[in-house]
């Protein structure tokens, strides 16, 4: 009887989902639509409702057209039950946002960030988080959830295995974050979260096999399988960035040497930048935007500058292409503000060197979301895990 009982409650809770991602999607909707499209008996579909309704996750609204005889009352999906907080821990900086329901920026706080120790940032992570929570408007089931994407190895219990451009390892982010806010936490690598976001809101919503490069202090690349976030057997694919591409070259502060990131990221710009004699520039201005506004003003040594990252980066994405067939590669994160520097160094390259067979119906774009990719996907994966978890 127990097994019957379970199997009963697994069918109902299916279902529910199902009403629940039908009302989402396709909302208004009525009760009759969600019947026909699902395939679930008109009685089934009434009942689920209702319990949604009481659980406040959907609403009633207007009545629709009708086909003949009465209008049918038109189901909408509730995004403000809750609200959700997404952030993007890069190196030097933190982006956070609060979201609705459906994922709709609604607050964000970007700071820089200067310090390097996990109990620093831990504490600057703290503050943003509860001036997020306190921005939050009121709502049936408050934070639903905190999402926090990280540029290192995390683990299936969220915890840090290794940061190598903050100096961090075994870490526990997820425990830390609960302990404080004794809210569920997610913790993911920022470039899968990059590449959730441009799958669900941004360039990549109408691909199923895509690769996300994020390109900032560091580069990892989030990947996209049959429409699926996928992770690798313990969670840690994507680190692209520590391949190499460069025999004896450049110590990387993960241990190896010649890794993609030390010649194609944000910090190898800056790095070489340095190098150059740039009048009235120091150390504390130098940023990607000031470099980008001196290639407008004609800089033939930045321009030059950007059209070496810009191959540099071509020649790692190139591999994955080799290794993943995909039909779309996004670049994203701090790049990005290069992009129309990079664009052209990027597409010489791979029409160069990336087999023709490769080539048939793959584009190459850079993200809609900009900087928002990872903070906006982390928190899309709160969501997700709340309403999962809250349908009964």
């Amino acid at each position: 009887m127990s097994i019957q009982t379970g199997n009963h409650q697994l069918v109902k809770k299916i279902n529910k989902n199902l009403v629940l991602d039908m009302i989402i999607h396709n909302a208004p909707i009525s009760r009759a639509d969600i019947s026909q499209k699902s395939g679930l008996n008109k009685g089934t579909v009434s009942s689920l409702v209702t319990e949604l309704i009481d659980e406040q996750l959907i609403l009633e609204s207007g009545p629709g057209k009708s086909s003949g005889g009465r209008r049918p009352v038109m189901l909408l999906f509730n995004e403000r039950a809750g609200f959700s907080i997404g952030i993007d821990l890069g190196v030097n900086y933190i982006l956070g946002v609060l979201t609705d329901l459906k994922g709709k920026n609604l607050v964000e706080i970007n700071r820089k960030l200067n310090v390097r120790t996990y109990d620093e940032v831990l504490t600057f992570l703290k503050s943003i988080i509860q001036e997020l929570m306190q921005a939050a408007p009121k709502s049936p089931y408050g934070i639903v959830g905190i999402g926090i994407g990280v540029p290192g190895l995390v683990d299936h219990d969220g915890r840090i295995l290794t940061a190598p451009n903050f100096g961090w390892k075994n870490q526990y982010l997820k425990r830390d974050i609960e302990n404080e806010f004794n809210i569920p936490v997610i913790i993911e690598n920022e470039a899968s979260a990059g590449a959730y976001g441009e799958k669900l809101y941004g360039a990549g919503n109408d691909s199923n096999h895509m690769l996300y490069v994020s390109a900032g202090i560091g580069i990892g690349v989030g990947i996209i399988i049959n429409g699926e976030l996928y992770s690798g057997k313990e969670g840690f694919s994507g680190e692209f960035g520590h391949t190499i591409i460069q025999v004896n070259g450049k110590d990387c502060p993960c241990g190896s040497s010649g890794c993609w990131e030390l010649y194609a990221s944000e910090k190898a710009l800056l790095d070489e930048a340095k190098r150059l004699s740039l009048p009235n520039v120091t150390e504390e201005t130098l940023s990607i935007e000031l470099l980008d506004k001196l290639a407008i003003q004609g800089n033939e040594d930045i321009i030059n500058l950007f059209n070496t990252i810009g191959t540099y980066l071509a020649v790692g994405i190139n591999n994955i292409i080799h290794t993943f067939n995909p039909d779309k590669i996004i670049i994203g994160n701090r790049l990005v503000i290069a992009k129309d520097w990079l664009k052209k160094p990027i597409e010489k390259f791979i029409n160069k060197n990336t087999m023709k067979y490769h080539q048939d119906q793959l584009d190459i774009s850079f993200s809609k979301l900009t900087t928002y990719s990872s903070a906006l996907g982390v928190s899309a994966l709160s969501i997700e895990s709340f309403l999962k978890s809250s349908l009964n």
